[in-house]
Parts: C-alpha cells; sequence; structure tokens
C-alpha cells in the first residue's frame, strides 16, 4: 500500500504541474482543439473535475462512520475506483459534455479560475485526514486512495495539454508521471487487453488501435 505521505506528496505536485500548464495557454489557444473531440478550453474543464470532484465527494461523505452498502459499496483502492467506474462510464457522449460544460463554468479568465480552485481543494486536503470518507457515485473510498486517482488525472491531462499548446511539461511532473507508470498496471492487470498493453510499454508494433490502462 502506497505511503499516504508519498501520495500527498505527488497529489500536490501534480495540481502544481497541471495548473502550470494551464497557466501557459495564450488567448488565441483556448479554442484550439485539445483531445478528442475537446478544445483546449474543455480540456483544462475536465482537467479542473480532478480538484472540485473532491469537494463534492467529500461533502457527501457520511457525518459518521457507516457500513458499506450496494449504493456505496466500499473500495478497497484506487484501482478498485477505477475497476468500478470502467463499466460506468460508457457514455463517451456524457463525458465529453461535461468536460465542456466545466470548460465553460471557468469563465472569462480560465487559468486564474483553475488556480483559484486548486488553491481552494489543496487547503480543503491538507485539513483533510488521510482516511476520511470520499463517496463517490461508484463507492466509498478513503481520501488518501481517492488521491491517487487524483493524481493519475491530474499527470495525464496535464500532458496531454502540454501537447496540445506546444508547451514542455514542468519539472513537477516527473515525480507523478513515475507514480503513474506504477498505477497503471494496477488498473489494467485484468483487462483483455493486459497482454497488449504490456507489448505497448515495451515498444511492439502492430498493436490494436485504441489500447488504454481506464
Amino acid at each position: 500500500m502506497p505511503n499516504p505521505a508519498a501520495v500527498r506528496a505527488r497529489f500536490h505536485l501534480a495540481a502544481e504541474a497541471f495548473t502550470a500548464v494551464v497557466a501557459e495557454v495564450v488567448t488565441d489557444q483556448w479554442d484550439r482543439p485539445g483531445l478528442g473531440e475537446w478544445s483546449v478550453r474543455d480540456l483544462v474543464g475536465h482537467g479542473s473535475r480532478a480538484f472540485l470532484t473532491i469537494e463534492a465527494y467529500l461533502a457527501t461523505a457520511p457525518a459518521a462512520a457507516t457500513a458499506p452498502t450496494a449504493d456505496a459499496p466500499e473500495l478497497a483502492d484506487a484501482a478498485a475506483y477505477y475497476r468500478a467506474i470502467r463499466t460506468a462510464l460508457t457514455d463517451h457522449a456524457a463525458v465529453t459534455q461535461r468536460g465542456r460544460d466545466a470548460g465553460a463554468a471557468l469563465g472569462a479568465d480560465p487559468a486564474g479560475a483553475v488556480a483559484k480552485i486548486a488553491a481552494r481543494v489543496d487547503e480543503l486536503v491538507r485539513a483533510t485526514p488521510d482516511d476520511a470518507a470520499v463517496t463517490t457515485p461508484w463507492g466509498r473510498l478513503r481520501l488518501v486512495d481517492y488521491l491517487r486517482t487524483r493524481t493519475f488525472e491530474l499527470t495525464v491531462h496535464g500532458l496531454d495539454l502540454a501537447r496540445a499548446i506546444g508547451a514542455r511539461p514542468p519539472a513537477a511532473i516527473a515525480e507523478p508521471v513515475r507514480d503513474c507508470l506504477l498505477f497503471a498496471p494496477e488498473i489494467a492487470g485484468d483487462l483483455p487487453a493486459a497482454p497488449d498493453l504490456l507489448l505497448l510499454l515495451v515498444g511492439r508494433e502492430n498493436l490494436p488501435a485504441g489500447l488504454s490502462a481506464v
């Protein structure tokens, strides 16, 4: 099990890196292609949800410890969270629209809005214990485990954004990237595509399109 202090440190580095890349977006880049159907603004909006869901899911956690239920099963760790959402998030149009809505909600100064959100959530995370319950639509897990999923999201989408705007990834992202490279196999190990994903990591060619650990 990852050390909670290390998980927190990597989350803060990933948050720093993501906000640093967002700050590099210039005015005429916001409407450019970002990722798939998303514009740069949409991609940034989607990335900002990695912060906003921490607030939302901590707010919906029960005030006192309660037993797991069918609606809120206990998720053992961060990889279990991704396995839980794998079958639930099949409506790609809805995911795309949430990114667009989140991007629009950032307003006239998206970079400033993301910086404020990140600072606000940073304070919340620092003030919340590791084992605080985070209640998601797919189950409940500890804050320290949920933070590992947020590090993954912020790191991957920070790299997506850097590519979209032609920026160099900031130095702060190096340690989160190393953690994500260790974490991705935990998520993907039970997938039918796991053998192909392993071959992809070691540079084999002529593999199926669209391979993903999540």
